[in-house]
């Protein structure tokens, strides 16, 4: 199984750009709570080993990857809240978290390397899109971890508001606990109302009380 490596960054520096971000975001399938984006520029010298797609990792070694991320790289992290996802579309609105994200690095980006096959459209910089971008660049895959630490964090914190969804265990997305909590306690301030699960809930209360 091939790691990531550091050859998207090496091939930037090559064409002279100096300060490269890997971008990646986290949460788009959730049902409830904001989708997150880390933009993380590695220093050569201090890359933590064994990084790799947040997704093939286990819960502690993203959270010992995530300090030492902390600790070495220039790391941003930044989000789109419900009402922007609401307002907007999860792609749009992870777009959005993502140009946040290289928008608040210490040292401005003036490369990215983006997560997927679309580069946002109010980016402004150099950029360039990688396919399973978080299991080929180190970078992606730097941003990757954090934005999911950062994300999961913030929905255990979510859980002690809420405790009936079980979203310290399944991160908002739609588990069998948090559809029943769905169907026992009802919609949250933090559910995202334009997906379609919740859209129905709403709709269906709204028949019944008419």
């Amino acid at each position: 199984m091939s790691q990531p490596d550091f050859s998207f960054e090496t091939l930037a520096h090559q064409n002279g750009f100096a300060h490269v971000a890997g971008v990646d975001e986290v949460g788009r399938g959730p049902l409830a709570g904001p989708v997150v984006a880390a933009a993380v520029i590695l220093d050569p010298k201090r890359i933590p080993a064994g990084l790799n797609d947040s997704k093939k990792l286990t819960a502690k070694s993203r959270d010992a990857l995530y300090d030492a991320l902390m600790a070495d790289a220039d790391v941003s992290i930044a989000q789109a809240n419900v009402a922007e996802i609401d307002t907007h579309n999860i792609l749009r609105a992870s777009h959005i978290a993502m140009v946040r994200a290289i928008g608040s690095l210490r040292q401005p980006a003036d490369h990215a390397l983006i997560d997927g096959n679309m580069v946002p459209r109010d980016l402004t910089l150099s950029a360039e899109t990688i396919v399973k971008g978080d299991a080929r660049s180190l970078s992606i895959a730097a941003a990757s971890i954090v934005a999911k630490v950062w994300r999961d964090r913030h929905m255990v914190d979510l859980a002690q508001q809420y405790p009936h969804y079980g979203w310290e265990k399944n991160a908002g997305y739609p588990t069998a606990q948090h559809k029943l909590g769905l169907a026992r306690f009802g919609v949250t301030p933090h559910h995202r109302r334009s997906f379609k699960p919740i859209h129905n809930i709403l709709y269906q209360d709204k028949n019944v009380s008419n």
